[in-house]
């Protein structure tokens, strides 16, 4: 694995690099408070077919910590990654927070994405999300990026919603059941609205790609090949 300081235009993020050389490229983005080392599991799966890009998002891990954050500052931070490494066109993954990110990014620039994954992603719709208290032990991540997601993800800007028919790629949403605390009906009606998509669901809640790696594995990997 080799983590690299990519300058994508306003920040600087950590990214991690593996797998497969000349392997088509594969774009991992983690959820909030988490950094690129939670999708090891996922990167070892598919290292050895795919050249696996884990970027650190900014506030998280060893990126930058610029105190300006939206998903859209996230998705433009990707896209310069992406710019920045010579990519093209990869399969996108996202979880959560992450998965944002991803769905923003398919709807700006669909070219880039050839596949699009969305595990557990807060679907465009307006909810009262109670933006928990800082801990009193300082948190791995700055604390900022919290309040700025919490507001934008209980009022989210409308065209989060109708762009989903902007999206291209094939799309696979992978939905943790009802034990998770994101809306499951808000997904089903996401998928609906995106154009070629299908939707899946692991009973394991919130962080699906953790608690049944083999499962997730297996169900992405059908997908991606």
């Amino acid at each position: 694995m080799d983590l690299r300081m990519i300058d994508t235009g306003e920040v600087r993020l950590a990214c991690r690099v593996s797998g497969a050389p000349g392997g088509a490229p594969l774009v991992l983005l983690h959820a909030l408070g988490e950094d690129g080392s939670d999708w090891e599991a996922v990167t070892e799966e598919f290292g050895p077919r795919r050249r696996v890009y884990v970027p650190d998002l900014r506030g998280h891990g060893r990126s930058e910590r610029p105190e300006r954050y939206s998903f859209e500052l996230m998705r433009d931070d990707v896209l310069g990654l992406l710019d920045a490494l010579g990519l093209e066109q990869v399969s996108l993954v996202g979880h959560s927070m992450g998965g944002v990110v991803a769905y923003l990014l398919a709807q700006e620039q669909p070219h880039r994405v050839d596949r699009l994954v969305l595990e557990e992603a807060p679907p465009p719709y307006p909810h009262d999300r109670t933006v928990p208290e800082r801990p009193d032990k300082g948190p791995d991540f700055d604390w900022a990026v919290v309040p700025a997601l919490h507001e934008q993800l209980n009022s989210p800007d409308g065209e989060w919603e109708s762009r989903l028919e902007e999206i291209t790629a094939p799309t696979l949403l992978v939905a943790g059941g009802m034990t998770s605390h994101i809306p499951q009906d808000g997904i089903a009606a996401m998928a609906k609205r995106i154009p070629d998509s299908r939707l899946v669901t692991i009973p394991a809640g919130h962080c699906v790609h953790a608690a049944r790696p083999t499962d997730f594995a297996a169900t992405l990997s059908g997908f991606l090949h």
